[in-house]
């Protein structure tokens, strides 16, 4: 099953790494700072622990391996809320201030679209592993934008062939009106009518309402053989709304900012039969073991693989750059994913490295193979299936160009 942090004040929190200092590492000393900006609160906040935990495990085996540069890595995690607070440009400043060389985050576009100039406009490296929207593969970041999960170019077109190939020629979508719904919504539509469906309804909400039932009955009253949920934790509200209308759950999808466990949520069954897409490999049990050491109450895995890739890759680039600020990581990003020696883990990178050779890490994500705009070039994406308790279940994965 897939799917997916706390703090007061604003939701902050702060924690250092396995052996870390606490101190702020000198600049140019070759230290490994990075921030989390990840969401601890709002409507993606069910997102936050399996995030923290992929990069709290990643950076925990850097150690493990002797750290970068000869240095522990340290961490400082922060909230980054959702679009309708400052949260994130808070959480950002106080972590520049602290000269982190790279934050990892965030986790919604439309957040991240808030402070990506405010973090790479200070020559620090930013790292999402879960933006999806295709703005930023050409995004004016001065090369230091990065993400680990494909855009919605890939997800968007999947998704749209699932529902088609259930046998869907009409369907209606309820967007979330950001980056990410849109984006989604747009690669759908492309998918549905390049094989010869029909979109027949599109209804917009906005980040912060808290009332569905306008575009619940227009979607209902197009009567479309599929529909497409594009949100995040509004989903919850939503989805009552359409159980009431009579929408059985075979036609409800779903995608990656809403596929999680409801089984708490609903009676039993209201989501049995229902499929919903979400980037990157299945979580393997040996991984869900080792985020355990980490984080033994999760149950969810979300993005906890994309976030684990990123901590990974980061290091690994200082390593190679025999420095830690975000131009020299970034200088080597490309180089330390592709083209190279394969290597899965920061340990077994890291002597291929320190005896002078080319690597190609793959992650635990897919392959980490990044191009000239941040983006990675190759992806896997997850298709999902609801079981009687209301928790999405592998189905199948889907890889291919991005």
């Amino acid at each position: 099953m897939t799917a997916t942090a706390c703090g007061g004040g604003g939701g902050s929190t702060t924690s250092e790494s396995p052996g870390g200092s606490g101190a702020p590492a000198a600049s140019g000393d070759g230290q490994l700072k990075l921030g989390t900006l990840l969401p601890n609160t709002g409507a993606l906040s069910f997102f936050g622990p399996p995030m923290t935990a992929g990069v709290d495990l990643a950076v925990k085996e850097i150690n493990a391996a002797g750290g970068v540069n000869g240095k522990d890595v340290t961490t400082i995690s922060r909230d980054s809320g959702d679009t309708t607070t400052n949260i994130a440009t808070q959480s950002t400043t106080e972590m520049l201030g602290q000269g982190v060389s790279a934050i990892i985050g965030a986790a919604s576009s439309g957040v991240t679209k808030t402070v990506i100039n405010q973090i790479t406009g200070e020559s620090t490296l930013m790292m999402s592993p879960a933006n999806t929207s295709p703005d930023f593969s050409t995004w004016d970041d001065k090369g230091l934008y990065w993400r680990t999960a494909p855009s919605d170019v890939m997800q968007g077109r999947i998704l749209g062939n699932v529902m088609v190939a259930d046998g869907a020629s009409s369907v209606g979508m309820i967007v979330l009106n950001d980056a990410y719904g849109t984006g989604l919504a747009k690669n759908i539509r492309s998918a549905v009518e390049g094989a010869g469906g029909e979109i027949v309804a599109e209804s917009m909400f906005n980040e912060g309402d808290s009332q569905f039932s306008s575009q619940v009955d227009e979607i209902v009253a197009a009567n479309p053989d599929a529909i497409a949920i594009l949100s995040f934790d509004q989903a919850r509200s939503i989805i009552p709304l359409l159980v009431q209308k009579g929408v059985p759950a075979s036609k409800m999808y779903f995608v990656d900012g809403n596929l999680t466990d409801y089984s708490k949520d609903f009676d039993k069954g209201t989501l049995e039969g229902a499929q919903g897409t979400q980037p990157g490999s299945f979580a393997k049990d040996d991984f869900k073991a080792r985020l355990a050491t980490v984080n033994d109450k999760l149950k969810d895995w979300n993005y906890a693989a994309e976030s684990y890739d990123a901590a990974t890759v980061i290091a690994l680039a200082a390593t190679a750059a025999k420095a830690a600020d975000g131009k020299s990581i970034a200088a080597q990003l490309e180089a330390v994913s592709r083209d190279g020696e394969k290597c899965t883990d920061f340990a077994s990178c890291k002597k291929l490295l320190d005896e002078g050779k080319d690597i190609d890490y793959d992650g635990i994500s897919g392959p980490i193979s990044f191009d000239k705009n941040g983006d990675i070039s190759e992806g896997i994406m997850g298709i999902y299936k609801y079981d009687d308790n209301n928790v999405p279940q592998p189905l199948r994965e889907e890889a291919g160009a991005v």
